[in-house]
């Protein structure tokens, strides 16, 4: 059984090595047709393969249009409704018990199971021998819920969220209850080949919902940081649409994407962190626009 993954996930590695080589090649053959055909200065990341690749006429055979292929991780996404396990970090306050709580009604087909001992490598063989497609852990700091981390089984990608200004159910006026219909979802400003991925991490966390569903989740970036709301909506007497709030309401800030599932959170490849340097960058935005090709 061991031996089985170990070969699937090197065929699944390899897979993706070789699709992001020939994605880079793509890439790079579409940026020097472009500064041939528009007679622009080629980009400096280019310039050297730039010759080569005019000499053998390689960049004849790049199309026009060039659309995003789904990622491997979730091809089979649309096939089947997600599976989710939602869990603490060891010893949770009374607050982040209360979260793991709200988080489990916003996420259909999920279950929250207590962290106890387990490890992470018991916990990821488990969720992968009963078929969960995602694993969701939350952290906390002085009794705060103050980090996310999302885990796609069986081969990732991992991606981890800081979280603030959480507000609880319990402590919005007014509340709604809670529908158990499948949710509509709202992405706003993602626009970004890493605020794509994000939206692939994100959405696929729920399942198609039905057309006559009234229940709505929204995801809204705004420099970066990513805002969760939560509602449902109806028709009052005089034939207006009113939102209800249902909650929970936190915003979400994206740190870093793994390739590979918790348990290899310290060993896999790193996709994408915010570091040092660019976070010292203000003006720049990650999720809205891509800086490296602007």
């Amino acid at each position: 059984m061991f031996a089985r993954q170990a070969k699937m996930r090197r065929e699944f590695i390899y897979g993706k090595m070789k699709e992001r080589k020939e994605k880079s090649k793509l890439e790079k053959k579409m940026q020097v047709k472009k500064s041939l055909t528009e007679n622009k200065v080629l980009p400096t990341t280019v310039q050297k393969e730039a010759l080569r690749i005019q000499d053998s006429l390689e960049w004849d055979d790049v199309p026009e249009n060039q659309t995003e292929d789904i990622d491997d991780e979730y091809r089979y996404a649309l096939v089947e409704d997600p599976k989710i396990v939602i869990t603490t970090s060891r010893d949770p306050s009374v607050k982040l018990k209360q979260f793991a709580k709200e988080l489990r009604l916003v996420f259909p087909n999920s279950q929250r199971i207590n962290r106890g001992n387990y490890s992470f490598k018991a916990l990821m063989d488990s969720c992968k021998k009963n078929g969960i497609t995602d694993f969701i852990m939350i952290e906390e700091t002085r009794g705060e819920p103050d980090g996310l981390i999302i885990s796609h089984l069986p081969y990732g990608p991992t991606a981890r969220f800081a979280i603030h200004d959480t507000v609880m159910r319990h402590d919005i006026p007014d509340i709604g209850t809670m529908p158990q219909e499948y949710p509509h979802l709202a992405f706003h400003n993602f626009k970004s080949k890493l605020g794509s991925r994000v939206t692939s991490i994100l959405k696929h966390l729920f399942p198609v919902p039905k057309e006559e569903s009234k229940r709505l989740i929204s995801f809204l970036n705004c420099d970066d940081w990513i805002l969760f709301r939560h509602h449902t909506h109806m028709v009052d007497e005089k034939g207006q649409i009113q939102l209800v709030e249902l909650g929970p309401r936190f915003v979400l800030k994206l740190f870093v994407i793994k390739r590979g599932t918790m348990d290899e959170y310290s060993t896999a490849d790193t996709e994408w962190a915010l570091n040092q340097y660019t976070n010292t960058a203000k003006k720049r935005t990650f999720l809205s626009s891509d800086p490296l090709f602007e």
